[in-house]
C-alpha cells in the first residue's frame, strides 16, 4: 500500500508533485537562516513546488572536533519556530538522542533519524510516538532492503508518517555511491522516496580534518533521480557554500537552485505522466 504523507498543509507522494526539502547544512546565525528561508520559500512558491526547510541545530558527527557544530538544542529551536511562523512553510531537522525528540515535536514538522542512527532503536521508537513525519536517512552501510526493518519500528508505534532518504552508500576511500536500483527497492515499501542528492556528492574526510565534495555532479545525480521517479530531493543550499560553516564543498550554490528546480520540476511532471 503506498502511502501519502500530509506534512503541514503538504500531502507527499503517490499522486502529488515532486517536493523539494533544502536548506543551510547547520544552522549558522538566526540572520542567515531568516534569509536563506525567505529565499528558498519566495521561489519554491512561485515555481508551484511544495517545500520544506531543513537545517540542523547541532552537527554531531562532524569529521574534527574543532568543526562547527551549530548553536544548539536550547538556541536552535526558536530559530526553526521563527523559520515556520514568519514564511508558513513546514521545517525538518534531525536528533541525535532520545532526549531531544520531544521538544523537537513541539516545534518541526519532520524528525530527521540520521543516517549513522537508523540502526538506533529507541530512537526510531521515540520518533514514531512523537506523532511528527519521521525521515529516516538510509545509512551509509545499508543495503536498500535493510532500511526495511528501520521503517518497521516506526511503524510499530502506530505512526505511518514516514519518509525514506537515500544518501550514497559507502565504498570506502573517501567517496559514496548511489544505486539508482535501490531507489525502485525503497519504493516498494510504499512511503515516499527521497533522494539527498547533496550529501551523496559528499567525500567523507576527503580533505583530511573535513569532507570535500564534488557539487559539478548536483544537476546529473538530481535528474537521474527524478527519472527513477523518486518523490522528493534534498539539497544543502547556501548564499556562499565557500564560507558555509558546514558541507560546504557538496552545498548547492543560492543562485542556481531556482534553474535547476525548475528543470527538475518539470522533469518529474513528465515522468508522474508516462504509464504505470
Amino acid at each position: 500500500m503506498a502511502h501519502v504523507v500530509p506534512v503541514g498543509k503538504l500531502k507527499l507522494g503517490v499522486g502529488h508533485p515532486l517536493f523539494v526539502i533544502a536548506g543551510p547544512c547547520v544552522i549558522e546565525n538566526e540572520r542567515h537562516a531568516l534569509m536563506m528561508a525567505e529565499r528558498l520559500a519566495t521561489m519554491t512558491r512561485e515555481l508551484r513546488i511544495p517545500y520544506i526547510f531543513k537545517a540542523s541545530f547541532d552537527k554531531a558527527n562532524r569529521t574534527s572536533l574543532d568543526s562547527y557544530r551549530g548553536p544548539g538544542l536550547e538556541r536552535g529551536l526558536p530559530i526553526l519556530g521563527r523559520v515556520k511562523k514568519e514564511f508558513g512553510i513546514p521545517v525538518l531537522t534531525d536528533v541525535h538522542e532520545v532526549a531531544q525528540v520531544k521538544p523537537v515535536a513541539e516545534v518541526c514538522d519532520v524528525i530527521q533519524i540520521p543516517a549513522f542512527l537508523c540502526r538506533q532503536t529507541d530512537l526510531l521508537l521515540e520518533a514514531g510516538r512523537s506523532g511528527a513525519v519521521v525521515n529516516i536517512k538510509k545509512g551509509q552501510f545499508l543495503s536498500p532492503w535493510d532500511i526495511r526493518h528501520a521503517l518497521e519500528k516506526v511503524e510499530r508505534t502506530r505512526n505511518h508518517r514516514i519518509l525514506v532518504t537515500e544518501r550514497g552508500s559507502t565504498f570506502g576511500y573517501n567517496n559514496l555511491v548511489v544505486d539508482i536500483r535501490g531507489l525502485a527497492v525503497m519504493k516498494s515499501y510504499g512511503f515516499p522516496v527521497i533522494l539527498d542528492v547533496t550529501h551523496a556528492l559528499q567525500l567523507p574526510g576527503g580533505e583530511g580534518r573535513r569532507s570535500g565534495g564534488q557539487p559539478q555532479f548536483i544537476s546529473a545525480l538530481a535528474r537521474a533521480g527524478v527519472a527513477a521517479g523518486v518523490d522528493g530531493l534534498f539539497m544543502e543550499v547556501h548564499n556562499r557554500p565557500e564560507q558555509a560553516l558546514s558541507d560546504g564543498a557538496n552545498a548547492l550554490p543560492l543562485q542556481r537552485f531556482k534553474h535547476l528546480m525548475t528543470n527538475l520540476r518539470d522533469l518529474g511532471k513528465f515522468v508522474r505522466n508516462l504509464p504505470a
